[in-house]
């Protein structure tokens, strides 16, 4: 799927998207390549940093995050969750919890963006949903505790 980027950031969290689904489909978390799949692309060197960041946070977080996804979204055993939204909700849940300079409600709207480009029909209603609850967890500090911030950061 082509899609063109006027945000940058857009672009990086699509590439840590990618690079997330491929490493969550083989089950390899150490240390996963930055994948982006359109070579026609030149991420400037902010963009690519930013997704590395966002790739290997998640990567190292990703047992975490899958917590707080379980805690928020309890009827949705994760790992029967689509690869797509999986990976999008520990995104915004690395943004949301351990990139506090992303304004947490652009974290969840480019979570639902993806959603809406990558997901199926009912996906961006779903992340929004789990990611409005997981706000309240943050905003009462009862996700603060759950992981320490990984290593490397």
């Amino acid at each position: 799927m082509r899609v063109k980027y006027a945000d940058h950031r857009r672009q990086s969290r699509t590439a840590a998207l990618q690079s997330l689904f491929a490493a969550d489909v083989r089950g390899i978390w150490n240390d996963p390549a930055l994948e982006w799949l359109d070579e026609d692309e030149d991420l400037p060197e902010s963009s690519v940093e930013f997704a590395q960041e966002l790739l290997g946070g998640v990567s190292k977080s990703h047992t975490g995050l899958d917590n707080v996804i379980t805690r928020y979204a309890p009827a949705w055993p994760v790992s029967q969750l689509s690869v797509i939204d999986r990976n999008i909700l520990r995104i915004a849940l690395f943004e949301l919890i351990y990139t506090p300079g992303t304004p947490r409600k652009t974290a969840i709207n480019e979570a639902v963006e993806l959603a809406k480009i990558f997901g199926s029909e009912s996906s961006a209603r779903f992340v929004n949903g789990v990611l409005g609850s997981a706000m309240s967890g943050l905003e009462s500090g009862e996700i603060a505790s759950i992981e320490p911030v990984p290593e490397g950061r």
